[in-house]
This record gives structure tokens, sequence and C-alpha cells, in this order.
């Protein structure tokens, strides 16, 4: 179903009942609300399952993203469905750059939430540029992160709708190696759903910037991933709001996307030899940056879910939807 807010239009998916909890699923990034169709499906009684398309993705309106405000315009963008749909207080769960999405809409609005489930979730440092578990940024302009970072033939594959497996930088290749690491149902469906991105300056990657320092490539100003740069993203105070539903945050023990040796961290293939020049900086420890801003929080729960890659949804969807309700009966 298409909701206009006071925003844009967003696309909405829904499970099989229009009443009960509300239980707002966030996708990540280069993907849509179709990775949560199976979940929606399967959420038992009393739950109102929905998923959303974020702006630039799926069938949601492609309106800019300015990387300045972090992943505010993703948040706000879900504050204003909120409040047009009338749901209240929701449940809130987000998946890797969704993770940051919901994560800053707690930071901002932390009464509109029941509880929040973050599965591989971004950061709260942002992606790439930052060292050590406290997110200390290697330089101040966010060098080694943003739009610049990505993969040039990925990116060109992303916006002809590539749906090969010619190559291991293709849309397909990518979920194969990246997203799951083991092979799932459907695998169609899920590569399609990646092909909804918005591709350009104001979407993914958005605008890159040079840096003298290496590895040469520093956040612009617009589009997802400047938004998840490090001096443009960084939520690392949750401990200060009030009220602090409690979170429950799962992840896959093999992640290769987020993850304290990220093989799409810059700084770390630069350790690896893969990004030459390196002068020695240290891959962002993603995992270890969540759980120190966790252990703050005081009130979360950590699973791990082993042979498990980014994506525990699609990968161990009945040992994910068992932790799920067992988090959402905890606020009953």
């Amino acid at each position: 179903m298409k909701v206009t807010t006071t925003r844009l239009t967003h696309n909405v998916l829904s499970g099989p009942r229009d009443e009960g909890e509300p239980v707002l699923f966030v996708h990540g990034n280069v993907s849509s609300a179709a990775f949560w169709r199976d979940t929606l499906a399967a959420l038992p009684e009393p739950y109102r399952a929905l998923a959303v398309d974020l702006r630039g993705f799926g069938d949601s309106d492609p309106a800019p993203v300015d990387a300045t405000r972090g992943l505010r315009d993703f948040s706000d963008d879900l504050i204003a469905l909120v409040e047009a749909m009338e749901l209240g207080p929701v449940h809130l769960v987000g998946w890797s750059m969704g993770g940051g999405v919901i994560t800053q809409l707690l930071r901002d609005r932390p009464g509109l939430v029941r509880s929040l489930t973050l599965v591989n979730p971004v950061s709260p440092y942002g992606y790439g540029g930052t060292e050590g578990a406290d997110g200390v940024l290697t330089h101040a302009d966010g060098t080694g992160s943003g739009a610049g970072a990505v993969n040039p033939d990925f990116l060109d594959r992303l916006a002809k709708g590539d749906l090969s497996e010619e190559a291991p930088t293709s849309p397909r290749s990518v979920f194969r190696s990246s997203y799951v690491a083991k092979p799932v149902a459907d695998e169609d469906f899920y590569v399609a759903a990646m092909l909804t991105t918005k591709v350009g300056e104001d979407h993914y990657p958005g605008d890159a910037a040079t840096s003298e320092a290496w590895p040469g490539v520093r956040p612009g100003t617009r589009g997802v991933l400047n938004a998840m740069a490090p001096n443009h993203f960084r939520v690392d105070d949750l401990h200060t709001i009030d009220p602090r539903p409690p979170i429950l945050w799962i992840r896959g023990a093999d992640d290769v996307i987020v993850s304290d040796t990220s093989l799409f961290d810059l700084a770390h293939l630069g350790v690896l030899g893969v990004v030459p020049g390196s002068p020695g900086t240290q891959a962002q420890p993603m995992v270890t940056q969540t759980r120190a801003a966790l252990e703050r929080y005081g009130h979360y729960r950590e699973a791990v879910l082993a042979e498990c890659g980014h994506s525990p949804h699609l990968e161990h969807p009945e040992e994910f939807r068992r932790l799920l309700v067992e988090h959402l009966q905890s606020r009953r």
C-alpha cells in the first residue's frame, strides 16, 4: 500500500493482520522492504507486521538524501509515517543500515518506541573511517568512508539492472558472497529487490569526494553512503535517553559486511594489501563498537547465530523469528 506523509509517499508492505501491536521492519542498504516478505507473513498474533521502503528504495519516492544530517532523513521519514498511520508507539526492527535508521529514531523520539531489534546493524559510529571501541575518527573529515568507497563496477551493474553472475561485482554475486553465508531460497526475488535501489549522487551511493590522505576518498554531502559516514552519523549516546526500551541485537557470526574485519572497510582492505599504500590504519571494529555502546545503554541482549552471514532473517528464519517474538513478548 502507498502511504503519503508530510515528507513523501512510502510504499509499505503488510502482514496478514490489520490490527495488533505494530511492528515496523526497516531494510538495509541496496535492498528493500521485500527482504522482510517471509518475516511479515510468519509473525504471529497479536502483532501487526509492516515493512517500509525507505526513500530511494523499492517503490517509495526517490527523495534526495541530505547526508550532512546522517541518517535523519530516513528516521524523520519513519516518524512521519508512524504519525500518518496513527500507529502509536511501535516495535522497530532494523537490518544493517536500517539498524542505524531506527537507532537514530530512538535517539530522537524514545517515547515512540516500544522495543528495538537490531539485525547486523551499522556501527553507532557509522561505516568506515574510525578506530577503536570508542569510534575515534581517523581523520576529522571522515576520510576512508563515504560514496567514494563503493566499487565502481558494482555501481555500474546495479544501475544497469544486471541480473547476471558473470562477475564477482554483479549484484547477484555480491548477494551470494556478502549478504548470506550459505544459499537461500528465492535468490532471484532478493536480487530483483536489490535492483530497485535508486542510483545517483542524491541517492546511492552519493557524491564522491577526494582526500589527500590515504585511501584518497572522503564523504560528500549527499546520498546514502555519505549519510553513514562517521563525520555525519554518530549515535553513541543512547544511554542518555529516557525512556530506554529494551534492545535485542541479532547478528550472524560470519558477517563480512558488518564486522571487526569487514571486507567492505577500506582500512581493513589496506591491512590485507588489497588497497595499496596503507599507512597501517587499523580496521574499524564495528561489532566491538556496537557492543560498547549497548553496554553503556544497559538494557540489551546479544544473540549470535552460527553459520550465518549478514542476513539472519533469510538464513535462519525460524531462529530469527523465535528470538524476535520472545523480545516482543517481553514488552507485553
